[in-house]
Formats: C-alpha cells, sequence, structure tokens
C-alpha cells in the first residue's frame, strides 16, 4: 500500500499512470483497513460511499486533498501502535507513520506553496531516500494477524493524531504566508510552538502541585455528565439507610434515574420483583447490573460516554441492592440462630434438671426406713431449688438471652450440691481457708456449670471403667469451682473446639459446655480445662481477674 502510495506521489500527480497507483493503492488500502471486518457484509450506502472517496481520491489531482489523505492514514496507523502487544508489529507501524509524516511535511506540503521551489536533493530524498522505509517494513518478519479483533484501533488517539498534524500543516502554511519566510523555517517555528503547547498540556494534564489537573477534569466530566457523581452516591447512600426492604430500595433508587435530563423511562427486572417507569422513547440501551435487567430508554442516542456513566450508576444501584439483601440474610440467620441457641440452651438447662431430678430418685431408691427423716428433709431443700430452676427456665423461653445473675451464699449452695450429688459416690472438697465474710455465687451459673462437669465425669465412669471424680470449691474472688477425673484425657481436636463452638456427643447435645462458657463470659467468668492427661483431667470455673 505504501509502495502504491510512494509511486503516486513521488512523481508528477498529474500523470495518468500516477493515478493508477493511487487507485491500486486505495485498492490496497480496503484490504489493510482495521474498521470492517473481513466477513463482514458491507451496507450498500456504505459500499457507495467507499467507491465515491476512491473515485474522487484517483480523479482528482489536488494535494490538499492528498494532504488530507495522508494525515488519515497518518491517524490510522498512529491510532494502533497503543493496542498493538508484539514488538515488530509495533515497529513496523511506527516505520509506516514515520514514511507518512516525511512524505507530508517533505514532498506534499511544499506542493501546497505557489511558487515553491524544490531543490535536485529534496527530489532526489523522496523519489528514492524515503522508499526505502516502505522497502524496510516489507522485509520486517512479523506474525500474522489474521484476526481483525487484535489490531485495535483507538479512536482517541486517531483523532487527536488527525488533528495534530493538520494543525502542523495548516500552522507552517499560515506561518509562512505570513512571514514571507522559507519552508523550512516557518516549519520549525510551527514545531517550535506546538511542541511547547505539549509541553505545557502534558503538565496541566497530571500536575504536581495544588491543581487536580486537566485529566481529572475531564474523568470527571465524563462520569458526571448533566449530574455529579458525589451527589448521586449520596443519595443513594441517605437511601439505603432509610430503606430496609431490598426491593422497596431497588424500586426508590431506579426511579430517582428518572431525574438524569437524558433518561425518559426505565424497565427492570431482578429475582423477585419487576416494573418500569415514566415512558419509551425510541432509543433503548440494555444493561446488566449485578442480578438486575434494566432497559433505560433515552431522549436521543446515547453518547459513549453518556452510556458509561449510565452503566456505573447501574453498577452502583447493584451493589447497595446486593448489600441490602445480603444485610436481609444475615438478619434472618441471626434470627435462626438466636432461636438455635435458645432451644439449645434451654434444652440443656431441662436435662440437667432432669439429671437433678435422677440424682433425687437415686437418694430416694438406695435410702432406707431410718433414713425417712434425712430423705424428707433433702426433698425439702432440694424439691423448691429445682422448682425455682425450672421457673428461670421458663423465663428464659419468654425472654430469651441470659438473664441477670442471682446472688446466693456460697456455702449454702455448696452444701445443697453436695447433698444433690451424695448417693454417686463423688469426693467433694470445701476450701475455706481464704473465705471473705458472707461470701455468695451466682447460683444459676454454678448449678449448670457443676451439673455438666460432674454429669460428664459420672458418664466416663460408666462408660470407661472404674475412676475417681472429684470436686473442689473455694468461695473466694468470687468462688471457684473445680470438677475433677482419673479417665482419659479430652482429644486435642475437641479440647481446641470445646468451649468454642457446639461439637459431636455419642451421648449428650454437644452444647452443654459451650453454652456455660458464653454463660460464664456473659458474668466475667471463664470456664477452662485446666489439666488434660491421663489419670487427671480437670476443668475450672472462677472470675476472670482472678486468672
Amino acid at each position: 500500500m505504501l509502495l502504491a502510495l510512494h509511486a503516486a506521489l513521488a512523481w508528477d500527480i498529474s500523470e495518468w499512470w500516477a493515478r493508477a497507483f493511487l487507485l491500486a493503492h486505495f485498492g490496497l488500502f480496503l484490504l489493510w483497513q482495521p474498521v470492517w471486518r473481513g466477513e463482514r457484509e458491507i451496507e450498500l450506502r456504505h459500499a457507495l460511499l467507499v467507491v465515491g472517496a476512491g473515485v474522487v481520491l484517483a480523479a482528482s489531482s489536488s494535494w490538499w486533498l492528498v494532504a488530507v489523505w495522508l494525515a488519515v492514514l497518518f491517524g490510522l496507523i498512529g491510532g494502533s501502535v497503543p493496542g498493538t502487544a508484539d514488538r515488530r508489529q509495533r515497529l513496523a507501524s511506527v516505520l509506516a507513520a514515520v514514511y507518512l509524516l516525511s512524505m507530508l511535511l517533505i514532498w506534499v506540503v511544499p506542493q501546497l506553496h505557489a511558487g515553491s521551489v524544490v531543490e535536485t536533493a529534496q527530489l532526489a530524498l523522496v523519489r528514492y531516500g524515503l522508499a526505502f522505509i516502505p522497502l524496510a517494513i516489507g522485509l520486517t518478519r512479523t506474525e500474522s494477524v489474521r484476526d481483525a479483533a487484535l489490531v485495535v484501533v483507538d479512536l482517541f488517539y486517531s483523532i487527536l493524531l488527525f488533528l495534530l498534524v493538520l494543525v502542523l500543516v495548516l500552522g507552517s502554511f499560515v506561518v509562512q504566508q505570513v512571514s514571507h519566510s522559507a519552508y523550512p523555517w516557518a516549519l520549525a517555528q510551527t514545531l517550535f510552538v506546538i511542541a511547547l503547547l505539549l509541553v505545557a498540556l502534558s503538565w496541566l494534564w497530571n500536575p504536581r502541585s495544588g491543581f487536580a489537573g486537566l485529566g481529572q477534569m475531564l474523568s470527571r466530566y465524563l462520569l458526571s455528565i448533566g449530574l455529579p457523581f458525589e451527589r448521586w452516591i449520596q443519595n443513594l447512600a441517605e437511601l439505603a439507610q432509610v430503606e430496609a426492604q431490598p426491593e422497596r430500595f431497588l424500586e426508590a433508587a431506579l426511579q430517582r434515574m428518572l431525574e438524569m435530563p437524558w433518561v425518559t423511562g426505565l424497565e427492570w427486572r431482578a429475582v423477585s420483583a419487576g416494573g418500569e417507569f415514566g415512558r419509551k422513547s425510541g432509543h433503548v440501551s440494555e444493561i446488566a447490573a449485578q442480578e438486575i435487567a434494566l432497559r433505560v430508554y433515552t431522549r436521543w442516542q446515547p453518547s459513549p460516554a453518556m452510556l458509561l456513566h449510565t452503566k456505573l450508576l447501574a453498577q452502583m444501584v447493584g451493589y447497595f441492592y446486593r448489600a441490602k439483601q445480603r444485610e436481609q440474610t444475615q438478619l434472618q440467620n441471626a434470627y435462626t440462630q438466636a432461636i438455635y441457641e435458645t432451644g439449645s440452651r434451654l434444652t440443656h438447662d431441662v436435662k440437667n434438671l432432669l439429671q437433678s431430678l435422677h440424682s433425687l430418685c437415686a437418694v430416694a431408691e438406695t435410702s432406707t426406713p431410718e433414713q425417712a427423716a434425712a430423705l424428707q428433709a433433702l426433698m425439702q431443700r432440694q424439691l423448691p431449688q429445682i422448682t425455682q430452676r425450672l421457673n428461670t427456665t421458663l423465663e428464659k423461653l419468654r425472654a430469651p438471652g441470659f438473664a441477670a445473675a442471682s446472688l446466693v451464699d456460697a456455702k449454702a449452695w455448696w452444701d445443697a450440691l453436695v447433698q444433690r450429688y451424695s448417693a454417686r459416690d463423688i469426693r467433694f472438697r470445701f476450701d475455706a481457708t481464704a473465705s471473705a465474710p458472707g461470701p455468695s455465687v451466682p447460683a444459676e451459673l454454678f448449678d449448670s456449670v457443676a451439673a455438666n462437669l460432674i454429669e460428664n465425669a459420672i458418664r466416663k465412669r460408666t462408660h470407661g471403667g472404674e475412676l475417681e471424680v472429684g470436686v473442689t470449691f473455694s468461695p473466694a474472688n468470687g468462688g471457684q469451682l473445680t470438677v475433677c477425673d482419673t479417665g482419659a484425657p479430652v482429644a486435642e481436636g475437641i479440647a481446641a473446639q470445646l468451649f468454642a463452638a457446639p461439637v459431636a456427643s455419642r451421648y449428650g447435645l454437644g452444647v452443654g459446655l459451650y453454652h456455660a462458657a458464653r454463660h460464664a463470659a456473659q458474668l466475667e467468668y471463664t470456664l477452662r480445662l485446666a489439666a488434660n492427661e491421663r489419670g487427671r483431667v480437670c476443668f475450672e470455673l472462677a472470675r476472670r481477674s482472678a486468672g
């Protein structure tokens, strides 16, 4: 293509053979052009336009038309350089741009000036020197690009390069006519002025002090056509705080998009809802954002910047809508979790009460007639406590959550615990050396923890052979309860999750120690596995400040 162009321009353009080469050049351009795909069918009006442009270019002998055509070629080839990944293909494009610019400035522009004299050296350089550049491009080995999608022409760069070449040509022409100087001097002056302008624009595009820069101003303008982006986001955030339901929020947010001057109507479809606002027009754009499908009707055909802006706003609405859906799902999960934890905690409390009743039944079954008075006294002490604990469990069911701690005398609580498990072969020890006057403990917490730990130890005795169970209690520092047994240690995997989450259990629900630990944490106590070795497994409940 460039060799045919060289043959047409380097000699007399008015000759018939030069016009033939120019027509051949235009045909080769149609084979190379990166605008239409090879398999694409061109409409008749486009085909007539292309044929007309070729006829005008070949039939006309105007250097002004040739200058415009070279500027167009320079813009197309230069606009494809940023999108070219292959280094050798990029080199070929750069050489082609250099050839076109050299031919334009050295040969075509001087032909535009009346009375210009072409030097012999200049003529030899154009006819024979510049011809080596297309030959060098032909010798450059590059990969064959069969897919037109791989050749990406940046429209913005192409237009910018085209306008820059026009400014250079027209500027040098004006300088020469005004100053009556030689063409090389006029061209040098024009290049110098353009260079200064480019340096100033490059600094203003991204300055280093204070001023935001033309680049950010242009980006802000493209992203906020007729509607400041910050105001839209602020309105969207305020609407998200007011409206909790995802569908109602989505409907209100999309309805506010009608405030944009170019939008006349909207149709939207989500997973569980849909609707339409405004009126339909002849220009419609379909946008998919998250789980929302939009059809946006505009007053006129939307420009690329306007379409980008509308897609961005739709994406923001989609993100807020998904956040609302996740928030609603989290609320439902939290409600379900609260129901589960309340039910499991109350079920475990009922199980502890049932274990206490079993202990009393075991004492009643093993008692003799001589122990009737002692049994009656035990029942009189224990049954009111069990009734009170059952009433507390029912109060939890009416108002889920841990109730306020009720404090009882530490010695009285300990005596009731010893009497409750007096028939279960357990070694009890009361440490009164550090006891303060009238100490008290939260009865519900200590009852729940003691029942869990003692019953677990007794269950180990039932399924694991003979072992000793010992319970130690100290009323000092808010109370400290320790339950030890001489059985097998707790597995490491279970011990790590024992107080952090429910664990698998063959005999119970697997939530007893988990809820007991949470209850203890709310009352500023700590339930921990103090010792875990064969022959000595100890659990300890103590105040957090006491370590």
